[in-house]
């Protein structure tokens, strides 16, 4: 598959989600479990994220099966045939096809305890065109609905809406639902508002098939023992491999041991208060809570002065040398 997606182009990205950041996302949403009662991907693509909880639990530990949409048919088929060639059994999955944010088919298998996803990235939906969709269960808590030209957090609150009170969601979000205004910064204070985020991780960029944006992933919780959001600067965690950037075994361990210790670490990770984050306008750019390290030299202003005093001085000597020298040639001449 990974290599199928290397030779597609820039719509490879659109079936695959690479092995390391699918193995980050799984290994979240299941952190202290040994076991999950359903597992569910919005937009499934291939079935790589879901079939991902089959090899970091095992499939047995999945008690009630793998569940997913999927609105393109060639890739739909894709998923469904993944399934089978992992071993999953045709009674252990129910991979639906169609538009998850306008026709969703689990409302009857729903609510979810993992969810994980690698929604496309600021696609149109019918937003505020269907009257229909202000009044769904899954978009109405929050007040409005996401942009008709960005539907990023509409699948965000369809996660939300399907995620089980002792689960977690992890999805890897387009940068610019962070902080952008609008429609978009109401949805994000209603899930601050309501310590719904969990934590917010940046993602190095280039780690995708077919864009070289830095992604960042959302966790969501519905039972949170603080009323605060983790922020971690994940943005160096890679290594290059060609002309992607790669996630290691290390890496994924790095992030994993600051997302259970959930403390502030310099440079790195900030825990932050929700009411800080209210007071910053609801933006929740990692950028904007953990300090970049500064790598430019740093500089002792006294001692360079010291040395430029030094250059003059010892330029003032080689002057007067110079004009002694020339004061003799004139001189013999």
């Amino acid at each position: 598959m990974g290599m199928y997606v290397s030779n597609a182009g820039k719509s490879g990205g659109e079936y695959y989600t690479p092995q390391e950041v699918s193995e980050l996302l799984t290994r979240i949403t299941v952190y202290g479990k040994k076991n999950v009662n359903k597992v569910y991907d919005p937009a499934c693509g291939s079935g790589s994220l879901l079939l991902k909880f089959a090899k970091v639990l095992g499939k047995e530990n999945v008690r009630q099966g793998f569940f997913g949409q999927e609105i393109n048919i060639t890739t739909y088929n894709l998923c469904r045939i993944n399934m089978f060639l992992h071993d999953i059994g045709y009674e252990k999955f129910n991979i639906g096809h169609g538009d998850t944010l306008i026709e969703p088919l689990h409302w009857d298998d729903e609510p979810f305890e993992a969810i994980v996803s690698n929604p496309p990235y600021s696609i149109k939906w019918e937003g505020g065109d269907n009257p229909i969709l202000i009044n769904d269960e899954r978009f109405s808590p929050a007040g409005v609905l996401a942009p008709k030209s960005k539907a990023d957090l509409a699948f965000i609150m369809h996660s939300l809406s399907w995620l089980a009170t002792n689960g977690v969601a992890a999805i890897v979000c387009f940068p610019g639902v962070m902080y952008r205004g609008g429609a978009e910064k109401k949805i994000r204070k209603y899930l601050i508002d309501n310590n719904y985020v969990e934590c917010i991780i940046q993602l190095p960029g280039n780690l995708f098939f077919g864009t070289s944006i830095a992604t960042c992933i959302m966790v969501l919780k519905k039972s949170k023992s603080e009323n605060s959001t983790l922020f971690i600067d994940a943005s160096k965690e890679c290594v290059k491999v060609t002309n992607n950037n790669k996630l290691t075994s290390e890496n994924i361990e790095n992030i994993l041991a600051t997302y259970e210790a959930r403390e502030d670490k310099e440079y790195y990770a900030a825990v932050v208060a929700n009411d800080r984050i209210a007071e910053n306008d609801y933006n929740l750019s990692v950028s904007s809570y953990v300090e970049q390290e500064d790598t430019r030299e740093k500089i002792d202003i006294k001692l360079l002065n010291a040395k430029i005093e030094q250059i003059v001085a010892r330029e003032q000597v080689l002057r007067d040398e110079i004009a002694k020298i020339i004061a003799e040639i004139e001189g013999k001449v």
